[in-house]
């Protein structure tokens, strides 16, 4: 029969060892978020090692269920008024194709899908989607030829540079099998990092 001590001992080692735990299971979790936001921004900022190939435009390649051919992009300043503060926007110029052969849908171009890569390690900059024959969110149909379109970033007014880069995220066509609850029957989903794209850029003042 264990003795007085003996239990004693044994549940205050049995209490050190779950507060133990408890500080090792925080650390994995503070570990696994840690990698996860090197793995969400690494694809984008070269200072991490960018994951995704850097091309030169003009160029046209597939990402997901679109195939885009990037041209050309532009700085518009527009100058301070009276009434209103000095802005900047960037354009860029792209044809964009619905070459999704999964499910043959008609769809418009998320503004989470071209992204303004401005380094520094900052953030990049979602677009407006597609404006296409002055539509914007422009439906692209598939089967149809490339439509010529622009995408705008809002910038701050004194933005600048000669050879800007874009970041193009494709999605993935699969199903969420081994997932609890989900659904078996693949779709489109799962955007990551496809390509970056370097473009020289021409600034412009936008005079009304």
């Amino acid at each position: 029969m264990e003795s007085l001590d003996d239990v004693i001992d044994a549940m205050i080692a049995d209490r050190v060892i779950h507060r133990h735990r408890r500080k090792w299971l925080i650390a994995i979790a503070l570990i696994v978020v840690v990698v996860l936001v090197i793995l969400f921004t690494g694809g984008w900022k070269e200072k991490q090692g960018r994951r995704v190939d850097t091309v030169d435009a003009p160029t046209t390649f597939e990402a997901g269920r679109y195939e885009f051919g990037v041209t050309s992009a532009q700085i518009i300043r527009t100058p301070k008024t009276k009434y209103d503060p000095a802005k900047a926007r960037v354009e860029l110029s792209l044809d964009v194709k619905n070459i999704d052969d999964e499910e043959h849908k008609s769809n418009s171009l998320s503004g989470k899908m071209v992204l303004l890569v401005v380094g520094g390690g900052e953030d990049p900059i979602e677009s407006n989607g597609a404006t296409c024959r002055g539509a914007i969110n422009w439906v692209f149909v598939y089967g149809l030829p490339a439509e010529s379109c622009t995408t705008k970033f809002d910038v701050p007014a004194d933005f600048t540079g000669d050879k800007l880069e874009f970041g193009f995220l494709a999605e993935s066509y699969d199903s969420d099998i081994g997932l609890l609850g989900a659904s078996e029957d693949p779709y489109w989903h799962n955007e990551k990092a496809a390509m970056v794209v370097r473009v020289p850029t021409t600034t412009t003042t936008e005079t009304k």
